[in-house]
């Protein structure tokens, strides 16, 4: 596997969201992120608890399939928060008095276990909730208690008793502060004191500082016209997890045909087996004595749909849960970007469906997180979905 030197070690823009989020947390507030896969959400609430010296506590609700399951992966979470010795001396103190036992593995990996019944699951759900408020207390920190899908938890919780509660926590605990991830915020948070943050996408002017300084440590860099940038730029529309996977497939781009190591006068349309033309092999042969590549925007454009081809399986995934009104949608969003899908003309020139059946699929593809409202033209929130959507309809 190769290893991704794009992977931001520091928050990229979301200056003004990581002084808002960090207040939050500072003032024992609670919030929700939303916004779309790939929008640096973990990231920076990371940074944000950092910042105000909390320690976090995530749990993956996607990842608990019933309420045991659920249990396990929040006692992993407080074990990862608190690793020292002395913070495992508490919580085995605590301990004492929950049907709960704090236990080193073979390879001295803390843990803690229990033996679990259905009577038993309520009581060590109430229980492990109180832990973080304890062990901030004891310790004089502030806790963040992450729950990322946290709507994911209804595939179990018919009832919703274990979401009502933990509801009801969100609003008592003193030195923890709840942080939900999610796509959109649910009516119950715009109803709540939880504080709603949307992250938009990232503008231009805070994406290319970024991507002109990564891939020029890793000895790359565009050419000086400035279209291959844009074109970058255009092709990622502001979505950072796009755009870290488009700077590494250029990066690794680059490295395949380095790994060739054959001098200019070596090569020869007729024995190579690159996909590069000779215009192209010429050119890079030149720079090599620079210790440069310079990348053009064809470079950027073949690189985009290489990484899309190997995105295919996913995307393809994705197009088969999807009802045809909602791909139909997509699909013309991709061809035809417009910020009015509910104007005459283009739902004539794309065959849409009239009145509640449009408002319907533009609403459920917002809700699932694949495609902006209004308020940001109705467009693909993923850039190269769009770009595989337009490839191949085209």
């Amino acid at each position: 596997m190769v290893v991704n030197p794009f992977k931001p070690q520091n928050l990229i823009g979301r200056q003004s969201e990581l002084q808002q989020v960090s207040q939050i947390l500072a003032a024992d507030g609670d919030l929700l992120l939303a916004g779309v896969p790939g929008s640096g959400r973990r990231t920076l609430l990371r940074h944000a608890a950092r910042a105000v010296g909390a320690r976090v506590i995530e749990i993956d609700c996607l990842r608990a399939t019933d309420s045991n399951r659920f249990l396990q992966l929040l006692t992993e979470g407080i074990i990862a928060a608190f690793q020292s010795s002395t913070e495992l001396g508490l919580i085995q103190q605590w301990s004492q008095d929950q049907p709960i036992i704090l236990e080193m593995t073979a390879n001295r990996q803390a843990r803690l276990v229990w033996h679990p019944t259905p009577k038993n699951e309520w009581v060590l759900f109430q229980s492990l909730l109180a832990l973080p408020q304890a062990m901030a207390e004891w310790l004089d920190c502030r806790v963040v208690l992450v729950f990322l899908n946290f709507a994911h938890i209804r595939s179990w919780d018919r009832s919703e008793k274990w979401q009502s509660y933990l509801r009801q926590e969100i609003q008592q605990q003193t030195q923890v502060s709840y942080a939900l991830i999610a796509t959109v915020a649910e009516s119950w948070v715009q109803d709540s004191k939880v504080e709603v943050i949307f992250l938009e996408p990232l503008e231009e002017a805070e994406l290319r500082p970024w991507i002109v300084s990564v891939l020029a440590a890793e000895g790359l860099r565009f050419e000086p016209e400035g279209q291959a940038l844009d074109l970058f730029l255009a092709y990622v529309q502001g979505h950072v997890g796009d755009a870290i996977a488009l700077a590494r497939r250029v990066w690794l781009d680059r490295h395949a045909f380095e790994a060739l190591n054959v001098p200019a006068k070596a090569f020869n349309p007729k024995h190579s087996s690159s996909h590069l033309k000779e215009h192209e092999i010429a050119y890079y042969a030149k720079n090599q004595a620079l210790n440069a590549y310079v990348v053009y925007p064809h470079h950027v454009y073949r690189s985009t749909l290489a990484l899309v081809e190997d995105l295919s399986l996913t995307f393809e995934s994705l197009i088969l849960l999807l009802p045809p009104s909602q791909v139909r949608v997509l699909e013309s969003l991709a061809l035809d970007p417009t910020d009015s899908p509910h104007s005459r003309d283009y739902i004539q020139k794309h065959q849409l469906s009239r009145g509640g059946g449009l408002q319907g699929a533009l609403a459920s593809l917002e809700q699932k997180g694949l495609v902006y409202g209004p308020d940001y033209g109705y467009r693909i929130t993923m850039p190269l979905l769009a770009f595989w959507l337009k490839y191949h309809l085209a």
